[in-house]
């Protein structure tokens, strides 16, 4: 079951992802009073859990850099309500997706899927999971490809809450998480825009802490250690992921992964990079 976890990943995860990828979420959230990125990413992310303190955003998102959290909450607040943000969100999302989707967005292919996206959405343990209880507690929409967008953010966050559970099991902070990320990707950790708010020494004392365990060698690259490493954070976040779908029959799997491919193509295809 970890194996369809990874692959229903690559599914549910660009059907999420419009909401930072395309314009019309971001020009919703603008319409609310939002200036500037980063305010509407905090306030849009943390809705689902009210108006919680800098901190607890802070340790759920996991990897932002001290004081990046806390720049925007609570002052987003003072903007819009969290129902507001929330509302707004999903509107802007729903628009985007029917501009790339097209006829497609008002599909039985569509409307199969938010049934069965769902079904495995709301099946998946709270335990532990931060972000994605907060999403539960929210209502389902009931318009098809606004559940299946939905459903994809909750899959999204279930996996992610997951990944930070695994991330903390092998003593491996959000920044050296971004350190790894990069490296995987074939980048110096300088090039990796996520690690940007750290100082020339910040990154440094990022990357020798993950020296002196042996996973990062003086060039900066993986180690074999490094690489068994985060081979195992990734195993270990499949395997979490992975109690969601077991709701699902095979053919029901084979279904969304036959059906959601033409949506996946369109999304990408609409992706700035």
């Amino acid at each position: 079951m970890s194996n369809v976890a990874r692959q229903l990943k690559e599914l549910f995860v660009p059907i999420h992802e419009v909401v930072y990828m395309a314009d019309e979420p971001n020009d919703e959230l603008q319409a609310l009073g939002y200036e500037g990125y980063w305010p509407l990413y905090f306030a849009s992310r943390s809705a689902p859990l009210g108006k919680v303190p800098a901190e607890v955003v802070d340790a759920l998102f996991y990897n932002f850099t001290p004081g990046e959290a806390a720049a925007c909450i609570p002052s987003v607040w003072e903007v819009a309500s969290p129902e507001e943000v929330l509302a707004a969100r999903e509107r802007g999302c729903v628009k985007a997706l029917r501009r790339i989707l097209g006829e497609l967005a008002d599909s039985p292919v569509i409307a199969r899927a938010a049934e069965l996206a769902t079904r495995a959405a709301y099946n998946a343990p709270a335990e532990g999971r931060g972000l994605y209880a907060g999403l539960k507690s929210l209502p389902v929409p009931a318009e098809p490809l606004a559940q299946l967008w939905h459903a994809a953010t909750l899959l999204r966050e279930h996996r992610g809450d997951g990944h930070n559970i695994a991330l903390v099991a092998a003593g491996i902070d959000g920044q050296q998480a971004h350190v790894l990320l990069a490296l995987y990707l074939g980048m110096k950790p300088r090039e990796f825009g996520r690690l940007d708010p750290l100082s020339d020494e910040q990154l440094e004392a990022v990357v020798a802490g993950l020296r002196e365990r042996g996973l990062v060698d003086a060039d900066d690259q993986f180690t074999p250690a490094g690489k068994k490493l985060r081979d195992e954070i990734e195993e270990l976040t499949d395997r979490l992921a992975a109690p969601a779908y077991s709701c699902l029959e095979q053919h029901e799997i084979d279904e969304l992964l036959t059906d959601l491919g033409p949506v996946l193509e369109k999304i990408n295809a609409d992706r700035p990079f």
